[in-house]
């Protein structure tokens, strides 16, 4: 075989212009044509021994897809990646690829990496051009029965992997609509909910049954539901925010991410009155934080009306956790970076939020997370003037589940105790995966736990032993 000529620079992402798009909840990047995906495919050197698909939580044959990309065999790609992931429209948008595939791909010594995840989005999306998709096969049914917790991205890869296995699986959704952190967490100008919807509809046609409105610790225990199911999949998230515990933080207009997205996201504020939910638009808004959800969180607030938009994180921008596209376009949109500032109070009138106080900080030393932890400076007090503010700075599981099923051990964060090579918990016939086992995380590696659960209560079904 000839030697692959080495293209440096990858493909470009069409997009909408940041002045445009900061204004709207239209999907920032248009995505390939057919020709670009073509020449971006082509820029793969076809490794000996390639280090993207052990790169990749859930495993996809990446050199083999990306081949069937370059020679034009779009649904030969598609078909390939849905063998193990059944979401590539939505790993291919919001998985942080340059730290997984691409951070290991051999351009990456000297040039851009192949855009592996541009690709796989492209590949989805061009499914979904066609029609509906062909039917995948499935197993002979087994009779067994899997409860499933949750329809965020844990939960419908390890309903679909079982479904294809045979087995009659039930997802229980505590929403009244399907996709957790994909649908109430990330917003529409990243992740489409009629994409997130089409990946659903694609989990169902395996056969997997959704009840929305679904408590489970409320409407039914795991015990209860035991008495009906062979097994079941914990994969309810992480969906208790996080306070700093600051003075002035109960006051008017401070929010907690996990509540500000929600009200945007799935219960549609920003088209109140059309839509009962109200926000707090806010003139001046402040983020504090720096991973993905805030870097939504302060682009959310452009879109919603705001004059400023400002991220407050302690650290430097070389520590923000948010993937670097992110942080790229959140600048790009006119977002405002202070950087190394740490939040010490809130102040308001009339029990409404008037300004943020803040500290200045230094680097010091690397802390237990292998970051510099922030020094502040003594005496640097300074205030921001915002009448909203979101705290984006983590969060731990529900303790509902918990708190009503006595053998379910879990450590002090709330976080369920699993075996991470089976993902089982301690009690029987429970498993669990994503970020009820991690807290907050990336949705590939929830679902790359997803699949070894799937794996593991096939083995557990098929023989019965734990």
């Amino acid at each position: 075989m000839p030697k692959k000529t080495i293209v440096p620079h990858r493909n470009p992402m069409p997009e909408q212009p940041p002045e445009v798009r900061a204004h709207n909840y239209q999907e920032v990047t248009y995505g390939y044509s057919a020709e670009q995906a073509i020449a971006e495919a082509r820029r793969c050197l076809e490794c000996i021994k390639p280090g993207c698909t052990p790169g990749c939580p859930v495993n996809v044959d990446i050199p083999a897809f990306l081949k069937m990309v370059e020679i034009g065999d779009f649904q030969g790609a598609v078909n390939l990646i849905k063998e193990v992931n059944a979401l590539p429209a939505i790993t291919g948008r919001v998985c942080p690829q340059e730290n997984q595939c691409e951070g290991v791909c051999v351009l990456c010594k000297k040039f851009e990496p192949v855009a592996i995840g541009r690709l796989e989005r492209f590949v989805a999306d061009w499914e979904a051009q066609q029609g509906h998709p062909p039917a995948p096969h499935t197993a002979p049914e087994t009779g067994k029965k899997v409860a499933v917790v949750g329809s965020g991205p844990a939960g419908l890869t390890v309903a679909a992997d079982l479904a294809r296995l045979g087995h009659k699986v039930t997802i229980f959704e505590a929403l009244h609509e399907s996709g957790g952190v994909l649908i109430y967490g990330i917003p529409e100008f990243r992740l489409p909910k009629a994409i997130v919807r089409r990946e659903v509809d694609y989990v169902c046609s395996l056969g997997v049954e959704i009840f929305h409105d679904y408590i489970v610790g409320t409407t039914a225990t795991l015990d209860e539901l035991l008495e009906t199911y062979d097994a079941i999949f914990l994969g309810t998230g992480a969906g208790l925010p996080w306070f700093m515990g600051l003075p002035g933080e109960n006051l008017a207009g401070v929010y907690s991410s996990n509540e500000y997205l929600t009200r945007s996201n799935l219960m549609k504020a920003y088209k109140f009155p059309e839509y009962d939910t109200p926000i707090s638009i806010g003139r001046r808004v402040i983020t504090i934080g720096g991973g993905n959800t805030a870097m939504d969180a302060a682009r959310t607030a452009l879109r919603l009306g705001a004059e400023e938009s400002i991220i407050v994180y302690r650290r430097s921008r070389a520590e923000m956790p948010a993937r670097a596209e992110e942080i790229h376009h959140a600048e790009q949109e006119g977002v405002i970076f202070h950087l190394l500032t740490t939040p010490v109070a809130f102040f308001g009138e009339n029990g409404r939020l008037g300004s943020l106080e803040c500290l200045q900080n230094v680097l010091g030393e690397p802390d237990a997370s292998g970051r510099r932890k922030p020094v502040a400076i003594e005496g640097s007090n300074f205030r921001i003037p915002a009448d909203v503010a979101i705290v984006a700075i983590g969060q731990s599981p529900s303790p509902l589940i918990s708190s009503t099923t006595a053998d379910l051990k879990t450590a002090k964060s709330g976080i369920v105790e699993v075996n991470m090579a089976s993902m089982k918990t301690s009690k029987r016939g429970v498993f669990a995966g994503g970020d009820v086992v991690t807290g907050g995380a990336t949705v590939i590696m929830a679902m790359g736990q997803a699949k070894i659960a799937a794996s593991a209560i096939h083995e557990y079904l098929r023989t019965g032993q734990w």
